[in-house]
């Protein structure tokens, strides 16, 4: 009985420490940059968009064309880092060989 109160306490351990893993990835921001940094993208660490950055010389070359792909490569890149922080957060809760 008393080795499974302990496992059920392990448990209720292992749970808070994913919670608050998962709680830091929302808090954490990363970004990615396009166009040498004309174009910044920054999400939190599940991957969601919080900021998208333009400088304004960008804006003024009036190409509209360049400045969608400038944002989708930055917000794609910033995902990416997204995707490795939350890999590297969550790889301690999980079985060898398993990805988030």
């Amino acid at each position: 009985m008393a080795d499974l109160r302990d496992l059920a306490k392990q448990a209720q351990r292992l749970q808070a420490q994913l919670a608050e893993a998962q709680r830091r990835l929302g808090e954490a921001e990363v970004e990615g940059s396009a166009g040498g940094g004309v174009v910044t993208a920054v999400v939190n660490g599940h991957g969601e968009l919080r900021r998208i950055r333009i400088s304004p010389e960008v804006v003024q070359g009036g190409d509209a064309e360049l400045l969608g792909d400038l944002v989708l490569a930055a917000v794609q890149e910033a995902q990416r880092q997204a995707k490795a922080l939350a890999e590297k957060t969550l790889a301690p809760f999980l079985p060898p060989g398993v990805s988030p």
